[in-house]
């Protein structure tokens, strides 16, 4: 898993400052000591200041939007009164978790009256979560002794989520093409993308691949087709279709970072003259989503969008679709036209042309495999209008092969979720999932619940 960063926010009441001058450093000491704990735990901290005034929160939390942490942990040393803090909190794009801790564990009849000062900041913590829920801020909540409980590693297992959270919200999505013609179910308005994204999509011009493709380096090309000749199986042939594959995915690559984009999607259909590329880059989206881009087929960007924000947290995703129900082994077959990403294959991938070209460019290669056995959650963003989405998660695992696989060029692997085929495939749809999905591998289904409600949405679990 990768390395998180928080933003930690003491919040503190003024006034206890104006009266109380000499408790100050005895409340730094512990958000010193909660800082520690959470480095502990390999969490990268970005601590911040004391807080008591909105200016102080503003100044702090401009900072952590520009260090890009993965979440704001709050942390009430005392009472803070909610309305210097909360519509800051509410405004930025930053994942809340509020930690509702306190120095000592036992707090009874024994102890005396001068405790309370150091103790009483979980009132501090029912005014902030009731402001942040009339100000329609998603927050996440731990409560439990800093030492004597698991309170801390509970807010550490938030922080995927917050991740994939931020990076949804944040997202810069690139769409080469136009999306296929009919395919309704992934559909949104572009104005819906932007207002959910915060960005408006990044449409590739034809005559700007072109341009691409004619800078393309021949040295580099032939740097990538070595390159590729280690990481895949090669059959010998289509050594023309594989150096025009390169070039296109080399153009696409640095349209990619040229634009600083978290996720695309490009139409099969589109490729050759009408998108500007020679072939249809199947070679580079693969690559790409071993890198984290997110990447969908067809023009969907919303799945697009998705798959890059949940391999942000847990790089073992690939975009996928259910093909074809195997009623006897009680599983669904899972494939596509010729995309998938590479990490998460079953041995070294095969590198050929296809059977059939289906796209209007030139005869390209396929990096064909089958996707690898274990523990996985499927994973489905359905529009149920323009502005209410359904996050469905379907916790299983994909089915290693053995003997026999007479799936040699395709794309393939076999999903088994928890519930018999048949009432999977009929619940699936009557929750309004789509065609186009997500694979995620692990024991991932709490993260990704919780990257659900983050981001407002109704969550199913099947």
């Amino acid at each position: 898993m990768k390395t998180f960063k928080i933003g930690l926010l003491p919040l503190y009441l003024e006034l206890y400052d104006q009266l109380l001058p000499e408790c100050h450093a005895r409340m730094q000491s512990f958000a010193d000591q909660i800082r520690l704990e959470f480095e502990h735990l390999g969490v990268v901290v970005s601590a911040g200041k004391v807080c008591r005034i909105q200016s102080e929160f503003q100044r702090e939390v401009h900072r952590w939007e520009k260090e890009s942490v993965d979440a704001i942990v709050t942390l009430h040393l005392a009472y803070s009164p909610s309305l210097e803090s909360a519509s800051v909190l509410a405004r930025t794009r930053i994942p809340v978790i509020v930690l509702d801790t306190t120095p000592t564990f036992e707090f009874g009849p024994t102890q005396t009256s001068a405790a309370i000062m150091n103790n009483h900041g979980i009132h501090g913590v029912q005014d902030l979560c009731n402001m942040l829920l009339r100000l329609g801020k998603p927050f996440e909540i731990e409560a439990g002794h800093w030492k004597r409980s698991n309170v801390l590693q509970r807010v550490v297992n938030h922080l995927p989520a917050a991740r994939m959270a931020a990076r949804f919200s944040t997202s810069r999505i690139g769409l080469i093409g136009k999306p296929f013609v009919g395919m309704g179910d992934f559909s949104i308005p572009e104005s819906c993308l932007n207002r959910i994204i915060g960005a408006p999509l990044v449409h590739a011009s034809p005559a700007e691949l072109q341009r691409l493709v004619r800078r393309v380096n021949p040295k580099a090309v032939k740097a990538e087709m070595a390159a590729d000749a280690r990481m895949f199986l090669m059959d010998g042939s289509g050594k023309a279709a594989h150096e025009r594959s390169v070039v296109a995915g080399l153009a696409v690559r640095q349209w990619i970072e040229q634009e600083s984009l978290s996720a695309f999607s490009m139409n099969f259909q589109s490729a050759g003259r009408l998108s500007g590329l020679p072939v249809m880059p199947f070679l580079e989206i693969s690559k790409a989503m071993v890198r984290g881009t997110g990447y969908a087929g067809e023009g969907d960007v919303l799945t697009a969008a998705l798959v890059g924000a949940l391999a942000s947290a847990f790089p073992a995703t690939t975009f996928t679709e259910m093909f074809c129900p195997d009623w006897k082994g009680n599983r669904v077959f899972l494939s596509h036209m010729g995309e998938f990403n590479l990490a998460v294959a079953d041995g070294k991938p095969r590198l050929a042309m296809p059977g059939m070209n289906f796209t209007p460019g030139e005869m390209h290669v396929i990096p064909y495999g089958r996707l690898r056995g274990g523990e996985a959650v499927f994973v489905n963003l359905a529009p149920l209008s323009d502005k209410s989405f359904r996050l469905i998660v379907a916790p299983g695992r994909m089915e290693s092969v053995k003997g026999k696989d007479g799936f040699e060029k395709s794309v393939r692997g076999w999903f088994k979720s928890r519930m018999p085929v048949a009432d999977f495939l009929a619940e699936y749809s009557r929750k309004g999932g789509t065609h186009h999905a997500a694979l995620v591998y692990g024991k991932v289904a709490p993260s990704l619940l919780a990257f659900g409600r983050w981001m407002g949405w109704d969550v199913q679990v099947l």
